[in-house]
């Protein structure tokens, strides 16, 4: 084991320790994974998982589903070779000119415009939906869920973490009333390296055992 990997191991090892929380197998994982790249314990107490959240995640990346994520920073920090293993890719329109142009012409954010091109203009094979930073992404998603503007088979995960003071605890906190499978932390805590360290999470715990 080289140095890199022992030291990443033994910090894991002191974050299951200070745990006081039980998760499930697949819940624990990426619990673990977040505290590892926050340092912040809060999140075992403010992550909420909805039944099944992890299975279908798991399936979806199995499937060579495609993640769809709201920024580059959410991009940035994802395994992508680890991904690409399982044949999906991922998404992030937030930079697109046509995504700047229809925000500037309909008044909404990019974000909110990337998510529309995304699940009603393109014919794209997302599974996942990670948002990290946008709350409006977020909300935008959930209104065309609700309004049935796509199939309720996608995505099949929402990872909804978006950080901040404005519509971010409003936001998740609706998400997590929904029906769909999904993964939240509650409050304002959150952000584009919490909603990469949940997908790395799922995409491990998706890989066949060594």
């Amino acid at each position: 084991m080289d140095k890199g990997a022992k030291i990443e191991k033994d910090s894991f090892s002191i974050i299951e320790s200070g745990m006081k929380r039980h998760f499930d197998e697949l819940c624990l994982p990426v619990v673990k994974r977040v505290i590892h790249a926050t340092g912040d314990f809060e999140f075992e107490d403010i992550l909420k998982f909805s039944p099944g959240a992890i299975t279908h995640g798991i399936s979806a990346i199995r499937a060579g589903k495609d993640i769809f994520v709201d920024v580059k920073m959410v991009e940035a920090g994802i395994n992508k070779k680890a991904l690409a293993q399982f044949g999906g890719t991922v998404i992030c329109f937030i930079s697109d000119e046509d995504v700047a142009k229809a925000a500037k012409e309909k008044a909404m954010t990019r974000a909110e415009c990337a998510v529309e091109k995304a699940f009603l203009t393109t014919a794209a094979n997302i599974g996942i939906a990670a948002i990290g930073n946008a709350p409006t992404a977020l909300i935008r998603l959930m209104e065309i869920i609700e309004n049935k503007e796509i199939s309720p088979e996608l995505p099949e995960l929402i990872v909804g973490v978006p950080v901040g003071f404005v519509k971010a605890e409003e936001s998740k906190a609706s998400l997590a009333k929904q029906h769909y499978p999904y993964i939240t932390c509650l409050g304002k805590k959150g952000g584009s390296s919490i909603a990469a360290a949940i997908i790395n999470a799922i995409v491990r715990l998706a890989a066949p055992p060594k």
